[in-house]
């Protein structure tokens, strides 16, 4: 009988190791992220085949898919668990869709962040700080600051309730964010809308230069000036109503008269004409004043330094008295030059806001709008009559 040929020793080694070599299976450890494929759904439960290593189940809230679009599990499908235990109290490995998802929403997040990318979402809640929303099941925070011009909350007296009642009214909206901040060990996610914009205003502002003269309509009154919210020229000439962008017109460039309040002059939806004065990354300034005669053009031919006037008190500070000569013209009654005609008394123990009283022209600046005032006493009138 012919005996079967031997391989050598060294042949089967060879072989085994072989063997080894191509179905070695890593095993992962408690924590590992680990792909299988669903293969029962129950109402509390999931098994998945997770190939070499066997059946894996995962029990209750744990099946949550976080980044699916129905949340649910489906046979055949292959998703991403976590392993949170190679044998739970059933002898079974136990896994975490929710655990895992958790970590790729994350990972996304980082990835929009660095890419820069913009994500629609939802507001879920409003406070007085700002919008809450949703990105891929996690929490995100929108700070009013960095809300778009459209939907930031212009409120004269700045009621922190009406703030909040205007930005209630956002709940269930969708919007276009930006992350600016993710920290995945802190749970903390801030969004702007407005550095979602940026991309889109920017095209728009480059359609704009300094001297263009814009009509809008006034957005907002603030204790610095007025936001005008207006439709910028398209490359063909043509205006698209929801392509707006807003400039802020400064307290200083409402009028050429001094300004204490913006709301004394102006009013939220009044409809106005502003000339872009300044355009610095997405800051418009505008100016009204620009558009009208000013008024220190003619002073020399209305005043000369020596005249005697009458002039009314506007406003008392550290630096003197503002005078006005009539409604367009002010100069500046320097403490200094109170002291020489007053010594020792306040400027406010002889003069009083509101009153008139007599004025001698020391200096007038027509190019800063500049005019000295040195006041006449009542028995220097006498004598000089």
């Amino acid at each position: 009988m012919t005996k079967p040929i031997q391989e050598p020793e060294q042949a089967k080694t060879s072989r085994m190791d072989d063997l080894l070599m191509n179905h070695l299976v890593e095993i992962p450890e408690i924590g590992d992220v680990i792909q299988g494929t669903v293969i029962y759904v129950a109402a509390a439960s999931a098994l998945i085949d997770l190939g070499p290593l066997g059946t894996g189940i995962v029990l209750g809230k744990e099946m949550r898919d976080g980044l699916g679009p129905e949340g649910r599990l489906k046979v055949g499908t292959t998703v991403t668990a976590t392993l949170m235990s190679y044998e739970n109290e059933d002898g079974m490995i136990e896994l975490s869709i929710r655990e895992a998802s958790y970590e790729k929403a994350w990972e996304d997040i980082e990835h929009k962040l660095t890419n820069r990318e913009v994500v629609i979402t939802k507001v879920s809640e409003a406070n007085k700080g700002g919008l809450m929303v949703e990105i891929n099941g996690i929490v995100g925070f929108l700070p009013v600051s960095q809300l778009s011009s459209e939907h930031y909350p212009r409120v004269e007296d700045g009621d922190k309730n009406k703030i909040l009642d205007l930005l209630k009214k956002l709940i269930g909206q969708e919007i276009q964010v930006r992350i600016l901040d993710a920290d995945r060990d802190g749970e903390k996610l801030i969004v702007s809308e407005k550095a979602a914009q940026s991309e889109k205003e920017r095209e728009l502002i480059n359609l704009l230069k300094v001297g263009d003269i814009i009509e809008g309509e006034v957005s907002g009154v603030v204790d610095f000036g007025a936001f005008v919210k207006f439709t910028p020229p398209t490359n063909d000439g043509d205006k698209k109503p929801s392509d707006k962008l807003e400039g802020l017109v400064h307290i200083s460039e409402l009028a050429w008269q001094l300004i204490d309040d913006p709301r004394e002059v102006i009013k939220t939806g009044d409809q106005v004409e502003a000339k872009i004065i300044g355009i610095e990354d997405s800051r418009i300034s505008l100016s009204m004043k620009a558009l009208k005669k000013d008024p220190w053009d003619e002073v020399l031919e209305k005043y000369k330094v020596g005249d005697i006037v009458s002039g009314k008190v506007d406003k008392i500070n550290h630096f003197g008295a503002f005078v006005y000569l009539d409604k367009d013209i002010h100069g500046l009654a320097h403490v200094s030059e109170f002291q020489d005609v007053y010594p020792g008394k306040k400027i406010e123990e002889v003069f009083k806001e509101g009153e008139t009283y007599t004025w001698n022209i020391l200096s007038i600046e027509p190019k800063t709008h500049r005019m000295g005032l040195l006041p006449v006493k009542e028995n220097d009138k006498k004598k000089e009559a």
